[in-house]
């Protein structure tokens, strides 16, 4: 018996090798005795299927599992919308890396299949969630919430190729005022993303902590910080910046800062349920996306 009898669908748009894998993955699940649904982007890729069909915002509300067909960027998108109503989620990999997308197209039957028989894992993968406290005319007492990141909550300086100048503070306890790029926020899922490339460090999945990433700063001692999961992260534009910086949450830009605005980054209370066939590794996934060392077997 399995422990999904409803499965939501999503499919990257624009991708060719997203149709076929759609189709091939709507043959072998129709096969089953479970109800299907897709998002209406997805619908699209595949019209005449003759399933449901429901908003991507509404989707968790039909479903036990969703699979998404795509890259990493496709987990990143769906994952705010599900998060909160703990509905799981695979991906299969049509994308370049996929550190969150474990099933091969060429995989997908015994892949799903395994999945649908029992034999998986889940991992809780924790989010940021982002809220303003803007100063001016129109500010309020009250921060304004701004959206939800997987991976990253960014602020950087927009179009301008100019640096920012920001405080950052932890739990309310200043660190460091710097002129950089801007500053990464990211959790362990995305260090293995931007912050990597920025110079932070791999962190494990599992670990309750969040790294800050100033982006090509100043001086060369403001370094990567790893701090506590559960600390509340402040970052306050300085009075005198004369930019407009811009706070990007998962690479989609939320919001455009003004000189003494604050951004208040912290753990979403509900962690995402990403699902793992039963032979995955974190290491093996970086052996295979990074590029590492394989272990030496002697020849006898």
């Amino acid at each position: 018996m399995t422990d999904f009898k409803r499965i939501g669908l999503v499919g990257r748009p624009r991708h060719a090798g997203v149709v076929d894998t759609l189709h091939r993955l709507l043959a072998f699940l129709g096969e089953k005795d479970l109800s299907i649904v897709l998002d209406s982007m997805t619908g699209e890729l595949v019209a005449g299927h003759g399933q449901q069909e429901c908003k991507r915002e509404e989707l968790s509300q039909f479903c036990d599992l969703v699979i998404v067909v795509g890259g990493d960027g496709s987990m990143l998108n769906v994952a705010k919308y599900i998060a909160s109503d703990k509905v799981p989620v695979i991906g299969i990999n049509r994308g370049r890396l996929g550190f969150l997308t474990d099933i091969l197209p060429d995989e997908i039957e015994s892949g799903i299949n395994d999945v649908l028989s029992g034999n998986y894992t889940i991992e809780s993968r924790f989010l940021l969630d982002v809220n303003v406290r803007s100063t001016g005319e129109n500010a309020q007492k009250q921060a304004k919430y701004l959206g939800s990141a997987l991976n990253d909550v960014v602020l950087h300086p927009g179009k301008a190729a100019q640096m920012i100048e920001f405080e950052l503070f932890v739990d309310d306890k200043f660190v460091f005022s710097v002129e950089s790029d801007g500053l990464i926020v990211a959790t362990p899922t995305g260090s293995t993303a931007y912050a990597l490339s920025a110079g932070g460090p791999i962190m494990h999945p599992g670990l309750n902590a969040i790294v800050l990433v100033p982006m090509y700063p100043h001086s060369l001692g403001n370094r990567p910080i790893v701090v506590d999961g559960d600390s509340e992260i402040r970052i306050v534009v300085s009075a005198a910046e004369s930019l407009q910086p811009q706070v990007s949450c998962d690479g989609e830009v939320m919001f455009t800062a003004v000189a003494g605005d604050e951004i208040l980054v912290s753990k979403k209370e509900i962690p995402l349920k990403l699902v793992h066939p039963s032979e995955h590794s974190f290491y093996q996934a970086c052996r295979s996306k990074l590029g590492w060392g394989h272990r030496l077997v002697k020849k006898r």
